[in-house]
């Protein structure tokens, strides 16, 4: 595996001063560019609290209608997420647009040796909900459009960053200047806003891409998402709303680009052959898309004046789908610190507060980076001695105790 790391150097941009002394330069508390899920759960979050917060994003999410194709870009949101979500004003909004909630998940390698989680072992409705990743960031923006303090800059990009004698300030393309204290980057894995503030990373890609694939079924609308794992990768399903469903087929990069180059009916029947029997038959594919797996991780998350959050400080191996979550985790953190700062009537863009936040991420991000690592590379051995054991492993932890309900809680995000 290759080892990437971005040099202070690659990442130091051209930047034009912005003097904040013009009247054409608009002045905001913060600057928060990429208007995502993450971004736009992080501005409704300081709007809440009362702070002067500029949105810029290249993309209007489309708007909803019932008839859309389901889109291939899906999260299972976890019941923290759901809780961030719903203080923010967000989930009820989304539970009107297209969604899954699952109440089980299952894992497993060889038949009969099985892990199966279940919302019931904990007393809980659900685990989460699955929904297209453009519907979440909808109703976020929906609710961001109710709240005053948030300014949006959209469709526009950044031209350039220049800082301040007290924070940062950003020339967009559309010539708007903006300056402010804190400059937030939730501009996803190619980050504009990390990769100016110096902030290094380290990573490597995977060798293998991950298929998306929407499938119309026979069955009705399914509540248990499952993952089986094969010495080429997982083959997995996400439960969605009515006969429809998302598969996940993790390959190698050449075998995924060639299952991409197949039509529907060609692509359907390599599925039939190559995923578990539990899958239904009867099924169509009506969409697909692809992606390769890459894993980084920023060297720090803050730099002076300067956050980040989400992919723009990790991207996770996607095998059990925490992505968002973690990103949901990142801003539950970094509004926890902001909120407490502002109570203390404390300097909230200081490295010191910023420093705060990346202790009650960092190492929880890394830890499960790693784990996502581990099975990866467990599972991906076929020596028999240790197919053996991890399946022993999968069965064991299929029996009901204190430490599978710990995990089930983990999962859902209440540790």
């Amino acid at each position: 595996m290759s080892q990437i790391e971005e040099t202070n150097a690659q990442m130091t941009s051209d930047a034009t001063h912005v003097d904040v002394t013009d009247p054409d330069v608009t002045g905001f508390d913060i600057i928060l560019v990429g208007g995502g899920m993450v971004g736009a759960a992080t501005a409704i979050g300081l709007a809440q609290m009362g702070l002067k917060v500029a949105v810029i994003e290249s993309f209007v999410p489309e708007a909803y209608h019932v008839e859309q194709p389901l889109d291939v870009r899906v999260s299972a949101i976890s019941a923290a997420s759901e809780t961030l979500l719903n203080r923010l004003g967000a989930m009820d909004a989304l539970l009107k647009m297209r969604n899954v909630p699952y109440l089980g998940l299952e894992t497993w390698e060889l038949d009969g040796c099985i892990t199966q989680f279940h919302s019931s072992q904990i007393g809980a409705s659900h685990l989460g909900h699955i929904v297209e990743n453009r519907l979440i960031q909808l109703a976020l923006w929906q609710q961001m459009a109710q709240l005053d303090g948030i300014t949006l800059y959209c469709p526009d990009k950044v031209a350039a960053f220049a800082r301040g004698s007290d924070g940062v300030s950003v020339c967009l393309q559309s010539s708007i200047k903006l300056v402010a204290k804190l400059l937030i980057g939730a501009d996803g894995a190619n980050s504009q806003v990390r990769q100016w503030a110096g902030i290094g990373i380290s990573g490597w890609d995977y060798a293998q891409s991950a298929m998306l694939i929407n499938i119309k079924t026979a069955q009705g609308q399914q509540d248990v998402t499952w993952q089986q794992f094969t010495p080429k990768g997982p083959r997995s399903l996400l439960p969605l709303p009515g006969h429809h469903a998302s598969l996940v087929w993790y390959d190698d990069a050449n075998r995924i680009k060639q299952l991409m180059q197949l039509n529907h009916k060609q692509l359907a029947e390599q599925i039939r052959v190559h995923f578990p029997a539990r899958l239904d038959a009867d099924f169509t594919v009506e969409n697909k898309g692809s992606f390769g797996l890459t894993r980084r991780h920023a060297q720090r998350y803050y730099a002076n004046n300067v956050v980040i959050l989400g992919d723009a400080a990790h991207t996770i191996n996607p095998l059990a789908g925490q992505g968002v979550n973690l990103g949901f985790k990142d801003v539950e953190a970094f509004l926890g610190v902001i909120k407490e700062a502002l109570a203390q009537d404390k300097p909230w863009w200081t490295k010191e507060v910023l420093a705060q936040y990346q202790r009650k991420r960092y190492r929880d991000n890394q830890l499960m980076m790693t784990t996502m690592d581990m099975f990866y590379a467990g599972f991906s051995n076929d020596i028999l001695p240790l197919k053996l054991l991890r399946n022993g492993a999968l069965k064991l932890a299929n029996v009901n105790s204190p430490i599978k309900k710990v995990v089930l809680k983990y999962a859902m995000g209440l540790n």
